[in-house]
């Protein structure tokens, strides 16, 4: 998990993205998240579909839609965004070294690593991550713009 870490991240930041923009009844499109994170949405697409097909997010179709939250923040764990975003790499997966002492050693520590970093992540949730925005000051947007009429 650790060696796919850019996929996993841009995973986690795609889904907060949502979280933070359109909460659990509000859209998001496809490329206001690219804008926003800097990303190309050409390359984000199939992520956003992985992450549909795995029910973290709905997609809604016409005029405004886009994609939303498939359950409440506080029912996505981190860990279950970051293997949908892994599952989908693991056949390209390259094969690093060998020899005794990465097969007595390194290979062992990087379980352990691994393991410790997957027992971290599935204690948190996209709520935790909006908690975390809000104490650095981040505020969520209004769900619709305000208009004043006279």
């Amino acid at each position: 998990m650790i060696v796919r870490r850019d996929r996993a991240m841009t995973a986690v930041s795609v889904m907060l993205d949502i979280a933070f923009h359109a909460g659990r009844a509000g859209t998001v499109s496809a490329a206001d998240i690219a804008e926003r994170l800097g990303l190309a949405r050409r390359g984000m697409e199939p992520l956003l579909q992985s992450l549909s097909r795995a029910g973290l997010l709905d997609s809604v179709r016409g005029p405004r839609g886009g994609y939303r939250l498939g359950r409440p923040p506080r029912d996505i764990r981190v860990a279950e965004v970051v293997s949908v975003s892994l599952s989908e790499d693991e056949d390209q997966m390259v094969h690093g070294p060998g020899g005794k002492l990465h097969g007595a050693v390194v290979e062992p520590l990087w379980s352990e690593l691994d393991e410790e970093l997957r027992a971290r992540l599935h204690a948190l949730t996209l709520d935790d991550l909006l908690r975390r925005a809000a104490a650095a000051g981040l505020h969520r947007p209004a769900s619709e713009p305000i208009t004043f009429a006279i």
